[in-house]
């Protein structure tokens, strides 16, 4: 009797803590959501609420004041996550792959040179002059994609839950005069999906969350990422509050977003990721946990 109750106890401690830390999640976003539908003055008088004081849409308004632009971003930004996710995804798989295989000679040697990688870069400066003026890849969609296309630790992350494969299978399938191209496609793939959720979720998130390639190699309007978008609209704001103030401009303050706006900026950025991610969360965990194990 005194055990069972002791587990109760101890699972009504555990979901105490776990629904303690998914508050600590929420209540966050929560008040991004209210701060950002919230009007300037009831911001500055009455703070940060969960629900709005003041409701004003005036943040958003300003936001999308040129909503044909902010829809091309959107446009530019879903395309190069979906085309990126996809590329980087088999780049990322396939170099894993031949890590992992024990029986491949030269697996060291790629495991040296995607961890030199790790350690070493050419720098800011050659990877510009190489990708503007030897690729010319500038004020295109690809130099959104390519620089990002095989991330190293993601890498090894896919390599250590292909190493927890069983070798077996796949030498079963070879003497079943399978090819390597038919044993990736069709045997490890198929039992490697939190592996490829998860990479492609942070690749997903590598992607959508990019504005500094965008901010070097696009000077089109008509290719302009969606981070990048908001980025230079809080830019514009920060300075125009910052000219009004010096005199510089005659601009009514009053009438200008400043931290509505900023949180406004946060759920058109972020919200639609938050949307998908659960989609992926079962497979996640599993992913990240079983890839870690192994390296």
């Amino acid at each position: 009797m005194g055990s069972k109750k002791n587990r109760m106890l101890t699972n009504g401690i555990i979901n105490l803590l776990f629904i303690g830390l998914s508050l600590a999640c929420v209540v966050p976003l929560l008040f991004i959501l209210s701060a950002s539908l919230s009007s300037k003055n009831a911001l500055n008088n009455y703070g940060y609420t969960l629900w709005p004081v003041e409701f004003s849409t005036e943040s958003y308004d300003y936001i999308l004041k040129n909503p044909s632009q902010i829809i091309n971003s959107y446009i530019v930004t879903i395309a190069v996550t979906i085309f990126g996710t996809i590329g980087s995804l088999f780049c990322t798989s396939t170099f894993a792959y031949v890590m992992a295989r024990k029986d491949f000679k030269l697996h060291r040697l790629y495991s040296f040179l995607l961890l030199f990688t790790l350690l070493f870069s050419g720098g800011f400066v050659p990877s510009y002059i190489v990708i503007s003026r030897y690729y010319h890849l500038k004020d295109t969609l690809l130099v959104l994609i390519l620089p990002y296309i095989i991330i190293p630790w993601h890498v090894f992350l896919m390599k250590g839950f292909f190493m927890d494969l069983p070798m077996s299978l796949l030498e079963a399938a070879k003497m079943d005069g399978a090819r390597e191209a038919t044993v990736f496609f069709k045997i490890v793939v198929p039992l490697s999906k939190p592996a490829f959720a998860t990479v492609g979720l942070f690749c997903a998130f590598t992607y959508w969350n990019d504005w500094w390639l965008s901010l070097l190699y696009i000077d089109n309007p008509l290719l302009t990422s969606l981070q990048f978008y908001l980025y230079r609209i809080m830019n514009n704001i920060q300075y125009l509050a910052t000219a009004s103030r010096a005199g510089n401009l005659s601009i009514d303050l009053s009438k200008l977003p400043g931290e509505t706006a900023r949180m406004a900026l946060c759920v058109l950025a972020a919200g639609p990721m938050l949307f998908i991610f659960p989609f992926f969360q079962k497979h996640f965990v599993r992913g990240l946990t079983v890839g870690a194990v192994k390296g």
